[in-house]
């Protein structure tokens, strides 16, 4: 059995009770949830009431949760550990502690990060419109991409330097809580850590507790604008993925869709939805409640899902 939770990204925005949160996403036959980064302090006393009944799971968290207070907006980049202010890393340190302690009080096995941009022009969006129009592989399209490549390698190594800084600060937090510090893989090329990134940060992590985190639809994004091959990578970086976002892309990059509603080859990722990690199913807000059901029917049968809110053992 293959269990899946819900993040509490799609509905926490409109709860003003953390227990009617997780009933609506009871009603839809999970009780497995990651915990969203836009979860407000208001709504965790209903939360954790029925995590205290065994009503729901807590599965993973996603930085920064609950949303920091005082934050203008939440946001999981409200601040970086890659940042090249310093006291804007030690803003990020101080508050993925905190969001590691509030996960551990959950019961959950692992915590989503953002690390951050390389501080350079945001060349992604504008390779993505011109995916958008067919324009991608064309001479500008490659002029373009080879322009950020060239700006990403100048700046990249200080900043990971700078993580490697933040990741080490939080190590004693990390092995005081149990819960594993995963860092996502973002879409666009300006992200920190990049898939040859991540694999070097785990040479040195890895033992220590810090994973990755694979988002599928992230991941066909970066593929759709000719930055990776997404299968290959997966395969790769396998050892040191801690959990799964799932969610499915119409391209270039229209994610947050739920499957089958994009063209994410999901038979493809069988083998490693079967492997012992996290696996969140993470729809738009807005998502209506039988996409959700539909993409639970799908991959039930793609990947053998017979009871997707059953605990699943072990750790990551």
């Amino acid at each position: 059995m293959i269990p899946l939770a819900l993040s509490t990204r799609w509905n926490a925005e409109r709860h003003v009770s953390g227990a009617a949160m997780i009933e609506e996403i009871l009603g839809l036959g999970l009780n497995l949830v990651e915990l969203g980064y836009d979860l407000r302090p208001e709504l965790i006393p209903g939360v954790r009431q029925m995590v205290e009944a065994k009503a729901i799971r807590v599965d993973s968290v996603h930085n920064f949760c609950p949303v920091p207070v005082g934050a203008p907006r939440p946001h999981p980049e409200l601040y970086t550990p890659a940042a090249p202010d310093r006291r804007e890393r030690e803003y990020a340190v101080r508050h993925i502690s905190q969001t590691l302690r509030f996960a551990a009080e959950m019961g959950a096995r692992a915590v989503v990060c953002h690390a951050g941009n390389v501080d350079m022009p945001r060349i992604s969006f504008d390779l993505m419109r011109l995916a958008a129009r067919g324009e991608q592989f064309t001479p500008p399209y490659e002029s373009l991409k080879l322009k950020a490549q060239i700006a990403r390698d100048k700046k990249a190594p200080r900043q990971i330097q700078y993580l490697m800084e933040s990741l080490e600060a939080l190590l004693p937090v990390v092995r005081e809580t149990g819960v594993r510090l995963a860092l996502e893989n973002l879409p666009t090329w300006e992200a920190i850590p990049s898939e040859l990134e991540a694999e070097q940060l785990m040479v040195r992590f890895h033992d220590s507790g810090i994973r990755l985190w694979w988002d599928i639809g992230h991941a066909q994004i970066r593929e759709n604008l000719g930055f990776i091959n997404a299968a290959r990578w997966l395969d790769r970086l396998t050892p040191f993925i801690a959990g799964l976002h799932i969610h499915d892309v119409e391209p270039p990059g229209r994610d947050h869709l739920m499957p089958p509603r994009g063209k994410i080859d999901f038979q493809a990722l069988s083998r490693y939805a079967r492997m012992d990690m996290v696996r969140v199913l993470e729809p738009a807000p807005d998502t209506a409640p039988d996409h959700i059901t539909g993409a639970l029917q799908c991959l039930r049968q793609i990947w053998s899902v017979d009871d997707p809110g059953q605990p699943g053992g072990g750790k990551t």
